[in-house]
């Protein structure tokens, strides 16, 4: 993996980053949370940010456009486990921006009803399926996830579940995201890249987003990455951002940069902080 710097692999990259040094105060900068500001852990309830990450945001902060967290957790929980609850100027976008968390205020709708019938029939499901031991189910109150990280045989266990999910997923009228040892039961029609769209739209004005910078680690971040090239299409300026592991390579792929997981990805924050002060 190259190391955090200020400059990226590609011409592209490099152009984001230029353009975000010459006019940041209308720059935003979109984060994910597990795998790129927290590291992964067996049990997602033990995840916490990396303990550079909250100082690194408040630098930050008064320095750009916007921050913006773009997470599957519910907001509350991303705040939580960030130590974002006393940062000013970050935006919280829980539940692949069905949850909104700003200035300590939380708006959450009302899931789908096919959440409630999913979190009913699952555990029958995964008994027929015969899940192993180690399966895990997280609810989010808007999804559910059901993960096979601490799984004997965590890839063979995810490849079990993946059909009787899906078809779960079909007769409820959710749909299936794949990710690091995970598969999540969630709403159509909203991901990451949906949520980083309307959050660049609500804010439109003349000049805005100078550049727009996105950092992810997972299968999900890939709709974000989707968006930053659209708007790299329409001439705004893109950077994307690789929290590099050993697990996922489809981010790597299509990167501007990658760092060395979520410590890197707060080396860099850090980095750009001082070039930007």
């Amino acid at each position: 993996m190259s190391a955090p710097s200020l400059n990226a692999l590609t011409d592209a990259g490099n152009d984001g980053l230029a353009a975000l040094r010459k006019a940041p105060g209308d720059a935003v900068l979109g984060l994910d949370f597990d795998g790129t500001l927290a590291p992964i852990v067996e049990d997602p309830a033990q995840a916490r940010a990396h303990p550079g990450a909250a100082a690194a945001l408040s630098r930050l902060a008064p320095l750009v456009g916007a921050i913006v967290i773009i997470t599957g957790r519910p907001a509350a929980v991303a705040v939580d486990y960030g130590g974002l609850a006393d940062l000013h100027g970050v935006v919280v976008l829980g539940q692949y921006g069905l949850e909104r968390w700003e200035d300590g205020k939380l708006t959450t709708p009302e899931p789908p009803p096919g959440v409630a019938q999913v979190r009913a029939e699952l555990p029958r499901l995964l008994a027929e399926a015969g899940a192993p031991e180690g399966t895990h189910v997280e609810d989010k109150g808007h999804a559910l996830a059901v993960h096979t990280r601490r799984c004997a045989e965590p890839q063979a266990a995810l490849d079990r579940l993946r059909d009787p999910l899906h078809a779960l997923a079909e007769r409820t009228g959710l749909r299936v995201e794949p990710g690091r040892f995970v598969l999540e039961l969630r709403p159509p029609g909203v991901d990451k890249g949906v949520a980083l769209r309307n959050f660049l739209d609500e804010r439109a004005r003349p000049g805005f987003p100078s550049a727009v910078l996105y950092a992810g680690d997972d299968l999900g971040d890939l709709a974000a990455y989707a968006a930053v090239e659209e708007l790299r299409a329409r001439g705004v300026p893109g950077v994307k951002i690789c929290s590099g592991s050993t697990e996922v390579t489809a981010l790597a792929e299509r990167a501007d940069l990658v760092v060395d997981g979520p410590a890197g990805v707060v080396d860099l924050l850090g980095r750009l902080a001082a070039a930007l002060a």
